[in-house]
């Protein structure tokens, strides 16, 4: 099974995102704090972070670079309710940019392109569109 870690400072967002993750067949782990996500890092193996820019008083694009230097195979993806960050080079770092909304439908897609693109995607994962 693909297993995603969340970085939210959000709880309502992590949750969210957790739920609908999950029903497109992900495992799915949410965190709130860059400490979190570090913790999470060091004991799991994931396929793929999605990455808030803003967590808490912690810089995401920071934890893209610190992610990238640990591992250069794990993608990453910004997300974020700042589309400004786009147009900031350490933002294209990521493997891929969403907008936050209620509707996630960007993010599913977006998650599956990176995860087709890397090979990493599982058969009947991601398809519940």
């Amino acid at each position: 099974m693909t297993r995603l870690l969340v970085v939210d400072d959000e709880q309502d967002i992590r949750y969210l995102f957790q739920c609908e993750l999950e029903e497109e067949g992900y495992q799915v782990d949410a965190v709130g704090s860059a400490v979190e996500a570090d913790a999470a890092l060091r004991k799991h193996v994931y396929d793929l972070v999605v990455l808030d820019i803003q967590v808490g008083g912690d810089s995401g694009l920071a934890m893209l670079q610190d992610i990238i230097g640990r591992r250069k195979d794990l993608p990453v993806i910004l997300c974020t309710a700042f589309s400004c960050y786009k147009e900031d080079f350490s933002s294209w770092l990521a493997d891929g940019y969403v907008v936050k909304s209620s509707d996630l439908t960007e993010l599913k897609n977006e998650i599956r392109r990176v995860l087709i693109k890397r090979g990493k995607l599982l058969q009947g994962e991601g398809a519940n569109r």
